[in-house]
């Protein structure tokens, strides 16, 4: 009978490693009620931490290196291409211990502060909310403003959103014309505090729930339109209860969204090397980006009961790789490289967001430059584009595009008797009419062979784009900028409704077809 088990088992395993591919694409839509990828889902996240603002985006006026207002002119330049749709600022951690009045007036004037989350280093404020502000009117994205809940008052955070916002006068917008900005910035997005169960407060969920009530009643733009996206500090990753007790003790007309932060992380005792790693170590961490589809599902289900029209959008607000820090730098800093690894994290996330899209309507990747999974990094007068950047401008196509539904038979990638799927995919339609099909083989040995079904579609021509690289430690460095960059992708074909690909190993793949 043991043998009779063993051989159907091996039969069995047989056929899972040689099963096809298979990715059916409702080329209708979602029927009567059509989703669109909201292009928010593309959001960024830029903290006071490391060399993100300073040495980052901002390097003061009087630098050599070119820049308008102090801001890097080619950091400007590279997010306008990466299509940003919004930015959050000031934290993270930092958000519950900044004074947004110490960040504005003349910089000379401006008091210094200790940065007591990320390295203990003094700050002199020379980036406040006019530079932030100001910058991505430059970028052309949307600010998200993340509130003191946690050492600052409700007033303090009132004070924040008519200084911003409110056009008429009243000591706010007065103080604003003072420093030298007439009209407002009319910033849409606030975060009511940040990890109110960690860093931003150590509360109870129930005792958040009555916070967040509170400081949202004062965070108006007083016109009665309800204008404002005010969004709750969220679970840690699979806090359920967190999400129920928001959900359940929070009106539904004082809530535009509901955070979640998910880190893909091997340990969070023993992070593994950025750059340095082993296949098993970039199996765990494939294995914890693939759990934010568990993640979503579940407190999408929860939402549900309490929203089932789903006026109340998931934002995933931070999310991404986390490793240990570059040999010889400030651990406070949490400087990383990027590799190929990171391109596979970003790739099946956005597939995960763009097909939870009803649902899951922002997110913001951590971090825009040199902190964790960054997009950028920066040296001196030398900046690289990571892997992740160029992922993230491929799938940029999706950016408030129709979503359209896909079915994933996926082979199986296989380590230490362990096994994850070897194939994500996301689909969508643009404006023009064009359809765009992301897909991922986190497989770090073997090509995958797909086929996709896409019925109602012409056989106009399809076109791609492929990031890849011989190895899955391989990255963009100082001397070598451009290792890893997109190409020409033309190992797909269309025939009748038939799409034929084959997807190397570790590479992510965006198709447009006609």
């Amino acid at each position: 009978m043991n043998k009779i088990r063993l051989s159907l088992l091996m039969l069995l395993s047989y056929f899972s490693a040689n099963a096809q591919n298979t990715v059916k694409i409702n080329a209708a839509g979602t029927g009567n009620s059509e989703v669109k990828i909201s292009k928010h889902i593309y959001g960024h996240f830029a903290e006071h931490l490391g060399a993100c603002i300073y040495g980052g985006f901002y390097v003061g006026e009087d630098s050599k290196i070119p820049n308008t207002n102090g801001v890097r002119n080619d950091v400007v330049a590279a997010l306008k291409t990466l299509k940003v749709p919004n930015l959050r600022w000031p934290g993270g951690c930092f958000a519950d211990t900044y004074h947004w009045k110490d960040g504005i007036g003349p910089k000379d004037k401006r008091p210094s502060m200790v940065n007591t989350w990320w390295g203990g280093v003094t700050e002199n404020n020379s980036f406040g909310t006019h530079d932030f502000l100001n910058m991505c009117e430059l970028i052309g994205t949307e600010p998200y403003l993340a509130g003191n809940i946690g050492s600052g008052s409700v007033q303090e955070l009132a004070d924040w959103v008519q200084y911003v916002n409110f056009d008429g006068e009243s000591p706010m917008s007065k103080l604003r014309r003072q420093n030298g900005r007439d009209k407002p910035w009319k910033v849409k997005f606030w975060g009511i505090g940040n990890e109110a169960w960690g860093c931003g407060g150590n509360m109870t969920a129930d005792y958040y729930a009555n916070e967040y009530r509170k400081y949202a009643t004062f965070v108006s733009d007083w016109t009665n339109t309800g204008a404002l996206f005010r969004i709750a500090s969220g679970a840690n990753s699979a806090d359920y209860n967190w999400t129920e007790t928001l959900m359940k003790n929070i009106p539904g007309n004082m809530l535009s969204g509901v955070a979640l932060h998910h880190y893909s992380v091997i340990d969070w005792n023993k992070k593994g090397p950025s750059t340095d790693f082993n296949e098993q170590q970039y199996f765990t961490t494939m294995q914890r980006a693939l759990q934010m589809e568990e993640l979503v599902t579940k407190h999408s289900a929860i939402m549900d009961k309490y929203d089932p029209q789903k006026k109340i959008a998931l934002v995933v607000d931070e999310w991404g790789g986390w490793y240990e820090v570059e040999p010889g730098t400030n651990p406070g800093f949490l400087y990383q490289q990027n590799t190929m690894r990171d391109a596979m994290i970003a790739g099946v996330t956005l597939n995960i967001f763009n097909n939870h899209s009803d649902r899951v309507r922002m997110a913001n990747l951590a971090q825009a430059i040199n902190v964790l999974q960054a997009v950028i990094l920066t040296k001196d007068e030398k900046m690289v584009l990571t892997p992740t950047y160029h992922v993230m401008e491929m799938y940029n196509v999706h950016q408030d595009a129709t979503l359209l539904p896909v079915e994933v038979k996926s082979k199986d990638y296989v380590v230490n008797n362990q096994k994850l799927p070897a194939v994500s995919a996301s689909a969508s339609r643009d404006a023009k009419g064009l359809t765009h099909i992301s897909l991922v083989n986190i497989d770090s040995k073997n090509a995958q062979e797909i086929s996709l079904d896409l019925p109602g579609t012409k056989s106009g021509g399809v076109t791609g784009r492929i990031l890849a690289s011989s190895k899955l430690q391989d990255f963009n460095s100082f001397e070598n900028p451009k290792k890893i960059q997109p190409a020409a992708f033309k190992d797909a074909k269309l025939n009748a409704g038939k799409l034929t690909v084959k997807v190397p190993p570790f590479s992510v793949v965006v198709l447009e077809v006609k």
